[in-house]
C-alpha cells in the first residue's frame, strides 16, 4: 500500500555581530562550533521527475515540484501515475501542500490528497489554522481521524518534511520532526549517515546522504523503513525509498530536475 510521503531541506539564518575595534590590533576570536556548521540550504523553485519501482520493477512514473506563490507562499507537489502493471490497478496519486517559507521555516496551510486505485476514489482535504492552532481534515477520512489535531510550531505534512530534510541534511545529524498530516500526529527521527556514498540513478551517479528514519517505539511498526537520499546542489531528493518487512514497497528514483 502506498503510504503518504513522510518523507525531504529548511534553513535558518545566522547572525554574525561584530565587536567594537579597540585602539590596539586584536586576534579575532576562535569561531563557535555551531558556525563551522554548514548552514541549511534554502528552498529552490524545481521540477523533478522520478521512475517508480517497487521491488526492483518499474511501475510507473512520478513527479514532485515545488513552486513559488506570491509573497512567502509555495506550494509542493507530488504527482505519481501508473504504468505497465501500476496502470493495470489504476492507480493514480496527487499530494499537495500549501505553505509560508518564512525564515526558511516551512509552516503548512493546507493540504490535499487525491488517491485512485482501480475502481475506488479517496479525496482528503486538510487545513491547518494557526490561529486556533488547529488542523482538521474533511473527504474521505477515517472517523478516527476526523477530530481536530493540535498544532504545535514546526509541525508539517509529509511533503514538507521530505523538504526539510533536503534544507538540514549533514554527515552524521540527527533530524527531528512533528508530522501532522490525513489526520495523524507522529514524531519522525532521521538519522543522516556519516559518510556520503555513490549513488547510481540511471546513466548518472550522485554523491549523496543517506538519511534514514529512526523507528521509535509506538510510532509505526518495526517493519517499515523509509530512506531518502540527499546530494550537494540538488533541491529535490535522489531517491526515496520505502520498505516494509524487508521488501521494497515503493521506491522512487531521479531521473531528471530542473
Amino acid at each position: 500500500m502506498l503510504r503518504p510521503f513522510a518523507t525531504l531541506a529548511c534553513t535558518g539564518l545566522l547572525l554574525l555581530v561584530a565587536g567594537t575595534s579597540t585602539a590596539q590590533s586584536q586576534l579575532p576570536p576562535e569561531p563557535e562550533a555551531d558556525s563551522l556548521q554548514e548552514q541549511p540550504r534554502p528552498l529552490e523553485a524545481f521540477v523533478a521527475s522520478y521512475e517508480v519501482h517497487n521491488n526492483g520493477r518499474a511501475l510507473g512514473n512520478a513527479t514532485m515540484q515545488a513552486v513559488p506563490l506570491e509573497g512567502a507562499r509555495w506550494r509542493v507537489d507530488l504527482n505519481l501515475k501508473g504504468g505497465g502493471l501500476m496502470r493495470l490497478t489504476g492507480l493514480n496519486l496527487q499530494q499537495s501542500t500549501l505553505f509560508d517559507n518564512i525564515g526558511n521555516q516551512y509552516r503548512p496551510l493546507s493540504q490535499a490528497l487525491v488517491k485512485r486505485v482501480f475502481l475506488s476514489n479517496r479525496k482528503t482535504i486538510g487545513t491547518y489554522d494557526w490561529n486556533a492552532r488547529s488542523a482538521r481534515w474533511t473527504g474521505d477520512v477515517k472517523k478516527t481521524r476526523q477530530r481536530p489535531v493540535p498544532l504545535q510550531p514546526g509541525d508539517m505534512s509529509g511533503l514538507l518534511i521530505n523538504l526539510a530534510v533536503i534544507r538540514d541534511a549533514q554527515p552524521g545529524k540527527t533530524l527531528q520532526y512533528r508530522f501532522v498530516d490525513d489526520g495523524r500526529v507522529r514524531d519522525h527521527v532521521y538519522q543522516v549517515a556519516p559518510q556520503t556514498e555513490v549513488v547510481q540513478v540511471g546513466e548518472l551517479s550522485y554523491d549523496a546522504m543517506r538519511v534514514e528514519r529512526v523507528q521509535q517505539a509506538g510510532a509505526a511498526p518495526a517493519s517499515e523503513q523509509t530512506v531518502i537520499w540527499v546530494a550537494a546542489g540538488v533541491p529535490t531528493p535522489i531517491r526515496i525509498l520505502q520498505r516494509e518487512d524487508g521488501h521494497d514497497t515503493t521506491d522512487l528514483r531521479l531521473t531528471e530536475y530542473h
